[in-house]
């Protein structure tokens, strides 16, 4: 196991009606924020109502930005940054999934800032200060409520780019499973497999000694898959949503890749298509995942294996590891199809033509070098077209 330092600021409010809690929340921290939100879902369900009132009850005067999509644009962020200077607001509100999070960190890395905010995504440089957020969560999925981390679309250069401090946690998060009731079978299958790959891109590792995180992992995989069936035949079962969105906190929380080298391959594939054809990133890893399992599996076989058997509940002859392995990565891209999740890129409308083009901007290659991805096994950009012609 390796050396690590953790800390997670994150309050997780949990349970029903504790988006009603709001005002009362932020009071002690801000009489003026900033509420940043996505589309009309919010008022259609009458969230927006609750949280204007409660926010109004409580004596803190609102600032709205909304609009946030999917793979959230940087021009987005610079028009929350706008606003708040103009307004001198010191607090960010996100209402939404981790689309409107991942902004709403932007917003507050950018106020504080002199310079440009993707000045941040580009050198990963650390912020001084940033503006305090919170969050109500509307779709679990990416773990942002209580994560690190943001990602961000720089739709003039189409780049897709991630950036971690724990400065940018939000201070408290809240999360009640009613209101991910009447989401879209698309929308939860996206973060069903968005969840699942933020813990395979920290269970794949070639560290050792790390049996406590490895049943974490696991164990946290198959709550996923059990709860993601039963949500497929009764999307109104509260528990089986309180299940899905703890285990979308605890995936990206940090806490399951304690003492361990990453991966992140898959995002880092995955971002390519997203920054070029704007797919769902849920969508995207489904059809990733299983390609790049199929092509790096015998750098560490037994790690593979532990998998199948583990997480897959694959049955078979330990003389026969190969099988094993193979059994493992096919019955979880029939679980992604299960969920009506694409598992190619054709499904996606993606041909050959920019293969290699994202593998060198996912790498970073120029002429003289190049920046391999990955941790458990570094691929070049001649590696990631392959995967990606795996994926056809």
């Amino acid at each position: 196991m390796n050396n690590f330092d953790y800390e997670n600021r994150t309050r997780i409010i949990f349970g029903k009606d504790k988006q009603k809690m709001i005002g009362q929340l932020i009071k002690p921290y801000a009489d003026k924020i900033l509420f940043h939100y996505g589309g009309e879902s919010i008022k259609q369900s009458g969230l927006y109502e609750e949280v204007v009132a409660s926010l109004s009850a409580a004596g803190v005067e609102v600032i709205e930005l909304g609009g946030v999509k999917p793979n959230p644009r940087l021009s987005m962020v610079y028009e929350g940054i706008r606003l708040c200077r103009e307004h001198r607001i010191h607090f960010v509100l996100a209402v939404g999934g981790g689309s409107v999070i991942d902004s709403a960190k932007a917003i507050a890395l950018g106020v504080p800032y002199d310079g440009d905010v993707w000045d941040y995504y580009l050198t990963k440089k650390q912020p001084d200060q940033v503006l305090d957020l919170a969050a109500i969560l509307t779709l679990p999925a990416t773990g942002s409520e209580s994560s690190d981390s943001s990602v961000l679309s720089n739709e003039e250069h189409q780049l897709k780019m991630g950036f971690s401090s724990d400065k940018i946690r939000p201070l408290f998060s809240i999360m009640n499973p009613e209101l991910f009731y009447t989401l879209p079978e698309n929308q939860v299958a996206n973060g069903v497999c968005d969840m699942m790959s933020h813990i395979l891109e920290r269970y794949f590792t070639n560290t050792t000694h790390t049996d406590v995180t490895d049943g974490l992992c696991e164990s946290t995989l198959k709550v996923i898959m059990k709860n993601a069936e039963i949500l497929r035949k009764d999307s109104r079962n509260y528990d089986a949503w309180a299940e899905i969105a703890f285990a979308g906190t605890i995936a990206h929380n940090g806490l399951l890749g304690l003492g361990r080298a990453q991966d992140w391959a898959c995002h880092k594939m995955e971002h390519e298509l997203s920054a070029i054809y704007d797919v769902a990133h849920g969508a995207g890893l489904a059809v990733m995942t299983p390609s790049w399992m199929r092509y790096v599996n015998q750098t560490n076989r037994n790690m593979f294996l532990q998998f199948a058997v583990n997480v897959m509940g694959v049955e078979a002859s330990f003389r026969e590891p190969e099988a094993i392995v193979k059994e493992g990565i096919d019955k979880l891209e029939r679980f992604f199809v299960s969920l009506g999740l694409p598992v190619t890129l054709s499904e996606l409308g993606i041909d050959e033509s920019n293969f290699e083009r994202m593998a060198k901007k996912a790498t970073w290659f120029t002429e003289d070098k190049e920046t391999p991805i990955g941790g458990f096994q570094k691929l070049n950009w001649r590696d990631i077209v392959e995967i990606y012609r795996l994926a056809k």
